[in-house]
């Protein structure tokens, strides 16, 4: 991590209160976002304050922590970049999103996901909120199963169940 022109911090780490969050725009960021694309992170974090997150090492429950970094702080702008596909990585999108809904007020952002480790993509929050619902993403998946070929794509999970059981899942 070379980020000479911003500020780097975990969130489970970072005072709430912390003045150098204070009306500053924020990149929330996966903690292995600079080891799978250290250009690409380098890239996000100039002239940003980084909160790294992996809620796979730590509690997955940034929502409150989020939401009291928000009230507290006022950051401008949050970023939210993590890795497409990680289970883990999408508990912090949602957070985000829950933050804005314990507080009750709108909190300015942008959601991405770094797609194969290279490309940055934008995410709305309705496609983040529209995740959570597993039995949505079924009826989609199922009116429309030409999805489950661009998943292939991208999914070594999803080409591995297609050898195991000689059919797509």
């Amino acid at each position: 991590m070379n980020c000479s022109e911003c500020r780097v911090s975990w969130i489970w780490s970072t005072w709430a209160k912390a003045p150098f969050i204070e009306s500053q725009e924020v990149l929330v960021a996966s903690a292995c976002l600079p080891v799978v694309n250290p250009r690409l992170f380098e890239e996000l974090s100039r002239g940003r304050v980084v909160l790294l997150a992996c809620p796979e090492r730590e509690s997955a429950a940034y929502y409150g922590k989020l939401a009291s970094i928000i009230r507290s702080t006022r950051p401008r702008r949050l970023v939210v970049v993590t890795i497409d596909g990680s289970p883990h990585c999408f508990a912090l999108q949602a957070s985000v999103n829950e933050a804005e809904y314990i507080l009750g007020e709108r909190v300015e952002r942008e959601h991405y996901v770094v797609v194969d480790g290279v490309e940055l993509k934008k995410i709305s929050p309705n496609a983040i909120r529209v995740a959570r619902y597993l039995s949505i993403v079924n009826d989609v998946v199922e009116s429309n199963p030409a999805f489950l070929r661009e998943l292939e794509k991208h999914s070594k999970e999803y080409r591995h169940s297609i050898k195991l059981t000689k059919t797509p899942q």
